[in-house]
């Protein structure tokens, strides 16, 4: 059975002692701990938790101001082991004790939100996608990328109006800050002829394009915020969007090209603001909340 004699002998032992509950699986925590925390310390750490819904670091700091020192982490250690580490679980009934706070531009201009998403490029005559990943093709593609070829990425640059949900993309070939303000700038102008003169607010996240120098002297009086890092919640539109360009557009089809792919952008822009049912109004596409509306035959793209 591939075991010692002494594990056998205890077993053996543990078995004419105690019988079938001998042979139970067994804690291998040692049965004394005395640097362990005291049961009236963890008793406490659990009160102010579940009565104060304190941090760790709150708690801690109260409990070394009462000459018991808990570290911050030990603290964290107890909560998650009683069950507390989620505030979620703090009420019986299970509510969060957090008020849910969504987003809302107040009119047209008052928020305008900006990201980057990169797409591969697809080589002439069409990637894997179109001939197979185990075609003659793909092989050569892959050899070629192993003698370090790239095909890079196609920087698709949006920006998309928080009231109005107008969006406006170009596949430029960077995020570098010069090129960032350069789609700024020509954002301003789109927006700006469907009445959108003034924008009030820019919304991004923490790229480098985002934090220049370049780009902070292009903001034209608006205010720019940046979003918490590790949280694209809080640019939320923008990253819908982003889903939606890929869903619809990106990998709806095949394309054999590059330069294929670039021209439909400007369809997609098209379909995507004049047509495109949106849920935000009531099925209608995001034109029809703009105060200069668009006549379907200059936005037709038959």
């Amino acid at each position: 059975m591939g075991i010692s004699r002494a594990t056998a002998s205890k077993w053996v032992n543990r078995y004419e002692q105690f019988g079938d509950v001998g042979l139970l699986d067994r804690s291998s925590a040692p049965s004394r701990q005395p640097t362990a925390t005291p049961g009236a310390t963890v008793a406490r750490i659990e009160q102010l938790r579940r009565q104060k819904k304190w941090s760790a670091s709150r708690i801690a700091f109260e409990l070394n101001a009462d000459g018991v020192a808990v570290s911050r982490r030990t603290i964290t250690r107890h909560l998650a082991w009683v069950g507390l580490n989620h505030r979620r679980y703090i009420d019986p009934n299970g509510e969060t004790n957090r008020e849910v706070k969504t987003i809302n531009a107040k009119h047209p201009g008052h928020m305008i939100h900006l990201d980057v998403k990169k797409a591969g490029r697809i080589p002439d005559g069409g990637g894997w996608r179109v001939h197979g990943k185990g075609s003659a093709e793909a092989r050569t593609a892959a050899r070629a990328k192993a003698r370090g070829a790239r095909a890079g990425y196609a920087y698709l640059h949006s920006a998309i109006d928080g009231h109005t949900r107008l969006a406006y993309t170009e596949a430029l070939e960077n995020e570098q800050g010069a090129t960032a303000v350069a789609f700024l700038n020509r954002a301003r102008e789109w927006f700006a002829k469907h009445g959108i003169v003034k924008i009030e607010r820019i919304i991004t996240d923490n790229g480098a394009c985002y934090r220049s120098d370049a780009f902070a002297a292009a903001l034209n009086g608006a205010e720019h915020r940046r979003t918490k890092p590790y949280t694209p919640k809080h640019n939320g539109k923008i990253e819908r969007y982003n889903r939606i360009l890929s869903e619809e557009f990106l990998y709806a089809r095949t394309w054999t090209s590059e330069r294929q792919r670039e021209t439909a952008l400007k369809t997609w822009n098209l379909h995507y603001n004049y047509h495109r049912p949106h849920g935000a109004h009531d099925g209608k596409p995001p034109a029809s909340a703009a105060s200069r509306h668009v006549s379907n035959v200059l936005a037709s793209y038959s």
